[in-house]
């Protein structure tokens, strides 16, 4: 029976966590998960990296997205591109050390503006083919006119 109380008390904590039932409603709807942690840091675009580790390993460390990246509006169209590399390293576990404690060196490889992928929207790259078609399509003759 007492876990039962725990589990209920949990609850709460959870949607007191997330502003209420109408901020826990939204969280769900946008990112189909509720959890409450312990805020590890922010990034420079405003993403915020929470961990708990009650969790089960692999889903103790989860980020909460920003509602705007680099101009683009993206509180519903939620990308995994939107993490930067030095936080990317510390969500997946292969740092015990998250940057906001250890700042990353600077590589020279590593932009100083994170971008998005922009795949499936206007400013996707597509390159332009070099070589000839393969199989080319049939174009109808013109009717003459006689």
């Amino acid at each position: 029976m007492a876990e039962y109380f725990q589990l209920v008390r949990r609850a709460l904590q959870q949607i007191r966590g997330h502003g209420g039932l109408i901020g826990s409603f939204w969280q769900l709807l946008r990112t189909s998960d509720l959890k409450t942690g312990a805020l590890v840091g922010i990034d420079k675009y405003g993403n915020k990296y929470f961990e708990d580790k009650r969790y089960f390993f692999g889903r103790h460390r989860w980020v909460e997205y920003t509602v705007e990246m680099n101009g683009k509006y993206t509180y519903w169209n939620l990308d995994g591109s939107m993490v930067p590399p030095e936080w990317h390293r510390w969500l997946h576990c292969m740092t015990e050390e998250s940057p906001s404690s250890h700042p990353p060196t600077t590589h020279k490889f590593v932009w100083e503006n994170h971008k998005i992928n922009l795949s499936a929207t206007p400013e996707q790259y597509v390159p332009y083919p070099t070589t000839r078609k393969k199989i080319e399509e049939w174009v109808p003759p013109a009717p003459s006119k006689n």
